[in-house]
């Protein structure tokens, strides 16, 4: 565990600010920074709880102070915000989709996790999608005028519509429940823990040696 992780944090809301001011590659470089966070963090609910709240807290104010420098105010600020939401939004789902690779990579090795690990995977990420609508909402209850709108707006169709990570989770939850069933004798422990091989694989979407995923809902 890292122990200047207040800096990261402060560091990564600095950097999603910096982007949003920018309006370069907004969602790329939101998707890149979330995931760099979550590899360098022993990631829990609560240090993913963190790194998604710094996220909107840069989204908030990158978006608040871009917006009294842009003329066309309303429109710059919901094509940089819709952006960053999804950027955030498939950072997550890569972070999902990196325990499935790692759940599938010990099975197809016959090796399978500890059940306390298993278990306590697979709670956290049955909150993934809800912490990340949660912060989205309180992002946007204390946000005002313009930004607020957006932010609402953007909140609803995520929960009407669903979202990346909520479409990942699906995948990688089914996966998570095949391999706590699978009592093969012949599966030894793997010698790491899920949390580490799921961090290896973080970091490999974060450098681009893997891709991850892609935004489905490209509008």
């Amino acid at each position: 565990m890292h122990h200047d992780s207040t800096t990261d944090i402060e560091t990564l809301a600095a950097d999603v600010r910096e982007a949003l001011a920018s309006g370069e590659h907004v969602q790329e470089t939101v998707h890149r920074l979330t995931l760099k966070a979550m590899h360098a963090r022993h990631v829990d609910p609560d240090s993913l709880r963190r790194i998604i709240t710094a996220v909107m807290q840069g989204v908030h104010d990158g978006a608040t102070q871009h917006l009294l420098h842009t003329a066309n105010q309303a429109q710059a600020a919901k094509t940089q915000i819709t952006a960053a939401i999804a950027g955030l939004d498939t950072a997550l789902a890569g972070f999902a989709q990196a325990s499935k690779l790692a759940i599938e990579e010990a099975a197809g090795q016959a090796r399978k996790y500890s059940d306390t690990e298993l278990t306590r995977t697979r709670s956290d990420l049955e909150g993934l999608e809800n912490l990340f609508l949660d912060t989205l909402h309180h992002t946007a209850s204390t946000a005002q005028g313009l930004i607020a709108d957006i932010l609402h707006d953007l909140g609803q169709h995520a929960r009407n519509n669903g979202t990346a990570v909520g479409f990942q989770l699906k995948e990688t939850l089914a996966t998570l429940a095949q391999q706590v069933a699978a009592v093969g004798h012949a599966q030894l422990e793997t010698g790491v823990t899920l949390a580490q091989k799921t961090a290896e694989f973080v970091g490999k979407f974060a450098s681009g040696v893997l891709s991850g995923i892609k935004d489905r809902n490209h509008r």
